[in-house]
């Protein structure tokens, strides 16, 4: 009996024990071996900026446009097409997987041009996506399974900072043009020379990663001459060119850039007119202000309309276990403003105006900072295009401008053009030349 009781107490206990062990790992969290993951350096500046409690505060760090009184700006020609749209009182169905076709259509036609040949011989595969960032996401994801040379692409140094973790959860190796290779720190321009050097340096056939216009952050293009120069060597390298028009800040600068639609689309015009199959991709954030609507567009220049045929098939495998469809009502928006002539003419009068602002503080800035007899040269101020400017400031100036000024940037010294305004562009340009005189 003793012995039996013993047993029956051992079995009890063992399986209070067991059932303590399920208990006990029940209650860890299935996250707790999740590490944290670094802050995000632009969201970071935002965070802090409003934590700040000084009147004189300054967010140079936001990418969306502000009108001179520093508030987010509404277009009027959205406002029209909104009024449009409203009346029509149209469905909210699904769209089809690659989008609104007329919008699809509008939006190929702004980039590439009426007349352009693709478009004339239907031999475009253009897709819509869920702004510039979604297309950016489509488009690698494409390269990763479908391009057939090695699966590496080459992005400039700086380049905008989603770039490379989009492209390495595409399943691409992620290589840069060497350092100074696109900016030159010492004079605050573009290294064009070195530039060249790295795309001839990099194997035949590689995937090449070009800004198209208002390059993200420095605001340094090439000129029409220099993207001539460029269009030979890719073909020499039978290299791929891979055109961001869409990453937050550039047809997002399509006009928004330097006030002309078809200047800002040169180096994207004049490759195809090469014979280059580039791809392409597009969001209208920034010259439609649509942030929150989130409408972009990716195409693929192809050589027939059966292999358009092929990869629209494709774009549409990719697509459909990612976001199914895109969303309606930013694209037909964008489709009414761009195929409405008179709400057409009213944009491009609009996003001219934008542009313009920008570079009136552009200007401001530069003669502020001269006339303080700032130390270096300033002139890239005024060369550099489109939202954002790379100031050539230093990680700790920079520091010092949130800690004695509560102005904030990223540590990198890239400002956003847009958030200076009358108000400001005084009080800024002075607590820069203090920072750069040590005097902060």
């Amino acid at each position: 009996m003793l012995l039996q009781a013993t047993r029956s107490t051992v079995a009890r206990s063992a399986v209070f024990s067991s059932s303590s062990s399920a208990i006990a790992r029940r209650s860890v969290s299935a996250w707790a071996n999740v590490p944290a993951g670094p802050p995000d350096p632009i969201l970071g500046v935002t965070e802090k900026f409003k934590a700040d409690q000084s009147p004189k505060k300054i967010n140079l760090g936001v990418g969306a446009y502000r009108d001179g009184k520093g508030k987010p700006y509404v277009l009027p020609s959205v406002l029209k097409a909104e009024e449009i749209l409203y009346k029509k009182m149209l469905d909210k169905e699904y769209l089809p997987i690659t989008g609104l076709s007329d919008f699809t259509k509008a939006a190929a036609k702004l980039a590439y041009g009426e007349n352009s040949k693709p478009l004339d011989e239907n031999r475009l595969a253009i897709t819509q996506s869920i702004s510039g960032t979604g297309a950016l996401r489509i488009g690698t994801a494409f390269l990763a399974r479908f391009y057939p040379g090695a699966k590496a692409i080459y992005l400039p140094t700086p380049t905008w900072g989603n770039h490379i973790p989009i492209a390495k959860d595409s399943g691409l190796e992620v290589k840069q043009y060497k350092v100074k290779r696109y900016f030159d720190k010492e004079t605050v321009g573009l290294d064009f020379e070195g530039m060249k050097a790295d795309i001839k340096a990099a194997p035949e056939g590689s995937i090449i990663l070009l800004h198209a216009c208002a390059h993200n952050p420095t605001g340094i293009d090439p000129t029409e001459e220099q993207w001539k120069e460029l269009s030979v060597l890719m073909k020499e390298k039978k290299h791929f060119s891979f055109f961001d028009m869409a990453s937050p800040r550039f047809c997002a600068y399509q006009g928004f850039a330097s006030g002309d639609i078809v200047k800002d689309a040169f180096a994207v015009r004049y490759f195809v007119e090469q014979g280059h199959q580039i791809l392409l991709c597009q969001s209208f954030a920034k010259n439609l202000g649509l942030y929150g609507e989130r409408v972009g567009a990716i195409s693929f220049v192809c050589a027939d309309k059966e292999e358009k045929a092929r990869v629209d098939s494709q774009l549409k495998i990719i697509i459909r276990p990612l976001y199914s469809n895109p969303p309606i009502h930013g694209a037909r928006l964008v489709h009414t403003i761009l195929d409405t002539p008179e709400l057409y003419k009213e944009w491009l009068v609009e996003v001219k105006g934008m542009a313009d602002r920008i570079i009136s503080m552009r200007e401001k800035l530069y003669n502020k900072l001269v006339e303080l007899k700032t130390p270096g040269e300033w002139g890239h101020i005024k060369s550099q295009i489109g939202m954002f400017s790379f100031t050539g400031l230093k990680p700790e100036q920079v520091d010092k401008l949130a800690e004695k000024s509560s102005i904030y940037l990223t540590r990198d010294g890239r400002i956003s053009m847009a958030a200076l305004n009358e108000s400001n562009v005084e009080y800024f340009a002075e607590s820069v030349s203090k920072a750069v005189k040590g005097e902060l």
